[in-house]
């Protein structure tokens, strides 16, 4: 399998609080890793690092195969030059937990926003586009409404849509339904499930053991700023190695 993403030695500390110690991981492509552990314990810093919403301060990220920042001798991290990092990062796409829309464009709108002003697309070409992601999401009947117009459900899956809408090659995914009731929950994981079958690869925050049981190639279990056990599914929730973990799973299952 081809590594598609990389993160060596990640370190990240907000003034005198060391949120990341020293992250390793190596993501294949068309692999969905969920990434589980306490609030708090700096996994959506690290999805955030991976995609230059924060500045990593030692380590290294390569992103399909394109060096994102290197080390000097010291482990300290060296940008590339800002133009560059900015289209390195149009491989990765992101949800956020609060949806993010723009409140004043519809569902079509916001989806054409970033092809066309971005990838400098011709505004026929994104709309038919967005009309396909409107139907892969189940949302085709919601084209011109606006975000206050949705329920939470319907926001994230507009959300999911927006992202797809750049082709990425890999897809953030900050918990993407802390915010939602249950109800609401099932209707955003079975799109999620629907692009792991189709091999998306899929970086995926998040509290649904259920998700991760079922759909993760690997799930990760941080705490404290490190990754403190990975594996199958099968072996983290079944059989896992660390006190820390063990802890962890019994509050939460």
């Amino acid at each position: 399998m081809s590594c598609i993403l990389k993160a060596v030695n990640i370190h990240k500390r907000f003034k005198h609080l060391e949120v990341l110690k020293g992250i390793n991981l190596e993501v294949n492509k068309g692999e969905v890793i969920a990434i589980i552990g306490p609030s708090g314990s700096g996994k959506s810093t690290f999805l955030r690092c991976l995609n230059y919403l924060e500045t990593i301060d030692k380590g290294a990220i390569e992103i399909a195969g394109q060096v994102m920042v290197s080390m000097d001798e010291q482990g300290n991290s060296i940008y590339k030059h800002e133009k560059e990092v900015r289209t390195i990062c149009k491989k990765i796409g992101m949800v956020f937990q609060g949806f993010n829309l723009f409140p004043h464009k519809t569902a079509l709108e916001n989806i054409i926003e970033a092809p066309i002003i971005v990838n400098k697309v011709e505004r026929a070409v994104a709309i038919k586009q967005a009309e396909e992601l409107l139907e892969k999401v189940g949302l085709s009947a919601k084209r011109d409404c606006y975000p206050s117009q949705l329920s939470g459900g319907q926001q994230q899956r507009v959300a999911i849509a927006r992202a797809l809408a750049m082709k990425p090659d890999i897809m953030l995914f900050d918990e993407p339904t802390s915010a939602l009731d249950p109800e609401l929950t099932g209707e955003v994981l079975k799109v999620m499930k629907e692009l792991a079958r189709e091999h998306m690869t899929m970086l995926v925050v998040t509290h649904e053991m259920g998700f991760a049981k079922e759909v993760a190639n690997r799930v990760i279990f941080m705490d404290q700023g490190e990754i403190v056990e990975e594996g199958k599914p099968m072996d983290i929730f079944s059989n896992p190695v660390r006190q820390r973990t063990r802890e962890f799973l019994n509050r939460v299952l």
